[in-house]
């Protein structure tokens, strides 16, 4: 007998998975997700996230969390074999997005706090030990064939997310060829917990040695990584063995004694990517819909960005807001940025993972030269969104709207949290909702849209001047901001409130034709 008909399911209980079931479930969906590990992965895998990442979890309910589960980075050094700084990426302790620029943390307890948030909602059901061994799709639904402990039975829901990693079921049943650059490299994965305090600066290290191309960065508070690359002519049996971990350690004055080895694995670093993200009633999300090497440590955090992009448009679908057809817009726009994500971090693994002496040298010498010339370098922002939901041709749109630290209505914290989430209307000008005219009112009201007058002294108290420099540096009387913390669209006068909401609603409307 079939279970009742959920309005999502999802396949996979990472952090990606995790993050969709919260994000639909707080909207009120019914969402049932399926694991089939018994139980949470106790080991560290990934270990960075960035600011817009850390808002998209404080919008999941984790934003009081996240400071005793990460540790922020705000230096990312490169040296060459000498110890020469070949570079130096400096990041601030509070980005756009009102987070730090890079946290450093355990998968395993963002994990924890994760499920714990999905499983308070009431309409979201996390089933693990449950294994999707069939996909049969329909014109309105999709009929999910899960085998437990129980048996089979058969679950039906009107829209399927693979978020089931490298090997997706899901992805098997989309039937999406594969974009593969061919960038490969092992690398042996150390994590280690130290029993001694002990300061680490840089925090984050790159060894650009040809003789063993090395990374030393935080594991999150009280943890620490270092990968070492495989060389050429070593076996993965030599490499991936205690003893050699030990080994590798030695030079850093870590041995049995002071610390323990969490644990050793090696990876296959992966560029590659879906062609297709939806068919159908099927969709895919984070691995499952694309790798990359870990160099611009953007992986979780990619498989996230998809999360809080999907969450917003099945959200609009499911309440007759928005057509189907707006999903087209998913892959539009996370694919272009997923890529140029992907192709930067193969530029930067290109520059680690040279074992020529000689070639090392020469990269040595340019790096040097140009470090002293540049001095620090900030992180790489995120690039902009694809063409998808967004106006066209606007310079502002596709690119992340800030967040601040502001005071209403008796209430001081991050804008989201004391002002609110969804569509969001802003201006450091005035009320932009008292400019639109009737029908568009009506309209934003339905889709949940906020607005606020964002000023120092404002009704919304821009404490700290941080929307005041944002809007002026971009040239901004009032933006759009989409669920998603994307602008939508901006304008250079208040008047143009109204165009943008107008330009949203046909937005939809085009997409319903």
């Amino acid at each position: 007998m079939a279970d009742a008909l959920l309005d999502v399911a999802i396949v996979g209980y990472g952090p990606v998975g995790q993050a969709l079931a919260i994000l639909l479930g707080q909207r009120g969906w019914k969402v049932g997700v399926f694991e089939k590990q018994p139980a949470a992965y106790p080991l560290p895998r990934a270990v960075h996230f960035d600011h817009e990442v850390a808002r998209i979890l404080q919008a999941a309910g984790l934003g009081a969390d996240l400071p005793a589960l990460t540790e922020p980075a705000d230096t990312y050094e490169w040296r060459n074999a000498g110890g020469d700084t070949l570079l130096v990426i400096s990041s601030r302790a509070d980005g756009v997005s009102g987070w730090p620029e890079a946290n450093m943390f355990a998968q395993p307890d963002l994990e924890r706090v994760l499920d714990h948030r999905a499983r308070s909602l009431a309409t979201v059901e996390v089933r693990r030990g449950a294994e999707v061994v069939d996909l049969r799709a329909e014109p309105e639904r999709v009929t999910l064939t899960v085998s437990d402990e129980d048996g089979r039975r058969e679950v039906p829901a009107r829209w399927v997310v693979g978020c089931d990693g490298a090997n997706s079921f899901v992805r098997q049943h989309l039937g999406s060829t594969v974009t593969d650059l061919g960038f490969f490299f092992d690398w042996l994965i150390v994590d280690v917990v130290c029993r001694e305090r002990r300061a680490w600066t840089p925090i984050n290290l790159q060894i650009c040695d040809p003789k063993r191309p090395t990374t030393l960065v935080s594991g999150g508070p009280g943890r620490r990584r270092w990968e070492f690359m495989r060389l050429p002519g070593e076996s993965l049996a030599d490499l991936n063995n205690e003893t050699t971990a030990w080994r590798l350690l030695e030079p850093w004055g870590l041995t049995r004694a002071n610390a323990t080895l969490e644990r050793h694995a090696v990876y296959t670093f992966q560029a590659r990517w879906v062609d297709d993200w939806w068919k159908g009633r099927l969709l895919l999300a984070g691995d499952a819909a694309h790798q990359m090497p870990p160099f611009a440590g953007q992986g979780m955090c990619s498989g996230i960005r998809d999360a809080a992009n999907l969450a917003w448009k099945l959200d609009l679908i499911l309440r007759g807001r928005a057509p189907e057809a707006i999903l087209a817009s998913y892959a539009s726009e996370r694919a272009p940025q997923v890529r140029a994500m992907i192709e930067f971090s193969i530029e930067l693994g290109k520059v680690i993972c040279v074992p020529d002496p000689a070639a090392a040298a020469a990269r040595d010498a340019a790096m040097i030269a140009a470090a002293k010339d540049r001095g620090p370098t900030p992180p790489l922002p995120a690039p902009s969104l694809g063409p998808g939901l967004l106006v066209p041709g606007d310079a502002l749109a596709g690119h992340l709207c800030v967040q601040g630290e502001v005071v209403h209505a008796g209430h001081r914290g991050r804008f989201d949290d004391v002002v609110g989430r969804g569509f969001a209307l802003l201006s450091p000008v005035a009320d932009p909702l008292r400019h639109l005219p009737a029908d568009l009112a009506e309209f934003f009201a339905a889709l949940g849209g906020i607005g606020g007058h964002v000023a120092p002294g404002g009704p919304v108290d821009d404490v700290q001047g941080t929307y005041a420099r944002w809007f002026r540096e971009h040239g901004a009387a009032v933006v759009l901001q989409r669920p998603d913390f994307h602008v939508f669209g901006s304008a250079p006068t208040i008047d143009g409130a109204a165009r943008l909401v107008e330009q949203l609603r046909d937005a939809l409307a085009h997409r319903r034709s």
